[in-house]
């Protein structure tokens, strides 16, 4: 009889727990412009998709624009790309242009522009009709400025400019939709510690990023949030001697966007719930997403996500990076593992990372190979 009772009561809570995740899938937060939250450069890209609290590079802007005040080089261009899709279509992209300026020891200015192309799509109501050939692309341009307040802490603001132009959909031009966000970054880097075999420098970061209003594509359409995110991280470099380094990190991020649920308790999200989802404000969502999963603080950490990185620096010439990233799978479902190396010549930096999906959803970047280029011109500054 006790058997038989542990397994109904077995079978009553797999069932509970199969219904609890199946709830949790349909929870799963959307928002407008989600390439916001690519890695567009690949030695982020090499470290499971983080840089909050890694050493500075043209590339901050989007993890953490507060680096920039502790950069090497006095400027520094770099470009990247990143193919998306790559095993089913050539033409989808993420693009990344970025350049920034120490404008003496303890400030710099920077700007990036992201691109992301859709492709070429046909649309056609009929064989017979000849087709209409249309490219949805989105991008974001911004700036930032970064101030150090200590000879170990600075901060950052940053104002983004964001557009997507998704096409046709029903034979109607959605037109375009745009909005703007505001970044607030903060970074920390101590001074060289003394141990034993070796000497260590602690980093530390935090940025808010893509806080502003919601985007609309037609006049009488949803409003979208867009990816208002936090992130935190902090590591640790450890210097053996003056040719060889090892920094690792940890990084972790929240969405700052409501959670979709059944307001009215009828058992399933529907378009009455999606109306009174997207009645919440913008800024309102950010308070209330610390919060508001219904399936408590259980569901509020699993809309967390991690990442694990490490680099391996020989000589300042050769680099070799590894890195995981985990998102719940009720909640994206985002795992993965990724490599990378890099190399530099002079004023030239080199990058390439790769990514291994871990998670039963296939990964859109699964065997993507990324590429980033970097010119360092001017003084130097020291690195720590």
């Amino acid at each position: 009889m006790k058997k038989i009772t542990f397994l109904l009561l077995g079978l009553i809570l797999s069932s509970q727990f199969k219904m609890t995740a199946q709830e949790e899938r349909d929870r799963v937060i959307t928002t407008a412009v989600p390439f916001l939250l690519v890695a567009a450069d690949a030695r982020a890209g090499g470290m499971g998709d983080q840089g909050v609290a890694t050493s500075a590079d043209v590339f901050s802007q989007q993890w953490n624009p507060a680096k920039y005040a502790f950069a090497s080089s006095e400027h520094a261009i770099g470009v990247s790309y990143t193919p998306y899709l790559s095993d089913i279509v050539s033409d989808i992209f993420l693009g990344n242009i970025s350049y920034y300026h120490r404008i003496n020891d303890r400030s710099a200015v920077a700007s990036s522009l992201r691109y992301f192309s859709l492709g070429s799509i046909e649309r056609r109501a009929s064989f017979e009709q000849a087709p209409l050939v249309v490219n949805p692309n989105e991008l974001t341009f911004d700036v930032s400025y970064s101030l150090r307040l200590s000879d170990n802490i600075s901060m950052a603001v940053a104002g983004r400019y964001l557009h997507s132009d998704l096409g046709l959909q029903d034979e109607e031009d959605l037109g375009a939709a745009n909005s703007f966000g505001v970044d607030v970054a903060a970074y920390y880097q101590s001074n060289q510690m003394v141990f034993s075999n070796f000497n260590g420098v602690w980093k530390a970061g935090a940025n808010i990023s893509n806080i502003g209003p919601k985007m609309k594509y037609e006049d009488a359409g949803q409003e979208n949030f867009i990816p208002t995110n936090f992130k935190v991280g902090t590591g640790f470099d450890f210097i053996f001697d003056i040719e060889n380094r090892l920094g690792a990190y940890i990084e972790f991020n929240k969405l700052l966007v409501p959670t979709p649920r059944d307001f009215n308790d009828d058992g399933e999200i529907d378009a009455e719930d999606d109306a009174e989802y997207n009645d919440i404000g913008a800024i309102e969502g950010i308070f209330t997403s610390w919060g508001d999963a219904p399936g408590g603080f259980g569901e509020e950490l699993r809309e967390v996500t991690w990442a694990l990185g490490a680099e391996y620096m020989y000589r300042e010439a050769f680099a070799f990076r590894a890195g995981y990233f985990s998102e719940s799978l009720t909640k994206g479902s985002r795992r993965f593992a990724s490599f990378g190396a890099g190399f530099k010549y002079e004023q030239v930096n080199i990058d390439i990372s790769y990514l291994f999906s871990t998670s039963p959803v296939p990964s859109p970047l699964e065997g993507t190979l990324r590429f980033g280029l970097t010119f360092n011109f001017g003084d130097q500054f020291p690195v720590y």
